[in-house]
């Protein structure tokens, strides 16, 4: 019985199959940990979510920024366009209506309290205790799972506000948190979020600094397993692990044993 983490799958389903081929993952006995955006730019999202839902038994999984986009596309508060064509599939699948079920329900965050291990598509803020990230994080599951779904969906989008406050009115409120969660990279001055920026991680010397290195942050010694970076790329620090290592840009699918001290294993993208 292992316990595996693996990275944004972005609907590269052959990919992920021969990654489960390599570890030898035995859908009886062995668990997924999958750090979100099962679907994206990839080709193969419909697959995905097919196989991924037919084995909700044996994983978890949080949420990403394109999977909140696929919700948006199928509730119809946007429309499709040419960057979202690899999702048509998904919407015109007989079977849409289980799988955007069960993605809908996926978490934001899972907190593992035996291992002291966060799981999170993107990071936490560094003003945000654990305990205070999962209840903002349950606040954004029952508002999205519940009758105000396509409110919060039809809000998300945009970069502000920027600046945590307990003062932000209901909908800032939740934008911050879904920005946070699901596509914060770096921090400016004062904590704020800068998402505009998607490159490698940021040198010393820049204005701005990778969330997971701000100073005083209220984590204490919790490891946090998050993707979404892929410019990033695989990185395994000391309570900071990255596993988005750009499968769906042609790099690779990575998964780690939580139960063999973080045990490596990759795959390329074909």
């Amino acid at each position: 019985m292992s316990l595996y983490a693996i990275g944004d799958i972005h609907g590269c389903y052959d990919s992920l199959r021969r990654l489960l081929d390599k570890i030898n993952f035995d859908e009886k006995s062995d668990s997924l940990w999958l750090t979100g955006d099962l679907v994206g730019r990839g080709t193969q999202s419909l697959e995905t979510l097919r196989f991924l839902e037919s084995i909700k038994n044996n994983l978890v999984s949080v949420m990403g920024n394109h999977d909140l986009h696929l919700l948006a596309l199928y509730y119809q508060v946007i429309e499709l366009d040419k960057d979202s064509k690899s999702l048509e599939r998904v919407l015109d699948a007989p079977d849409s209506e289980k799988l955007i079920f069960w993605l809908k329900e996926r978490p934001f965050v899972h907190f593992d309290n035996y291992r002291n291990i966060l799981l999170v598509h993107a990071g936490i803020h560094p003003e945000w205790t654990i305990g205070e990230s999962i209840t903002y994080a349950n606040e954004l599951e029952e508002l999205i799972q519940g009758e105000q779904s396509k409110n919060i969906l039809e809000n998300m989008y945009g970069n502000n506000p920027s600046r945590w406050s307990l003062d932000l009115d209901e909908i800032n409120r939740y934008r911050f948190f879904i920005n946070v969660f699901t596509r914060m990279r770096v921090l400016g001055s004062g904590n704020t979020l800068d998402l505009r920026y998607k490159g490698a991680e940021p040198s010393p010397d820049e204005q701005i600094q990778s969330w997971f290195k701000s100073r005083n942050h209220k984590w204490k010694d919790t490891t946090i397993i998050f993707g979404h970076w892929s410019a990033l790329g695989l990185m395994i620090k000391p309570y900071f692990v990255c596993l988005d290592s750009g499968c769906v840009w042609g790099r690779n699918l990575t998964a780690i044993n939580l139960d063999s001290k973080f045990k490596t294993t990759n795959i390329s993208h074909l």
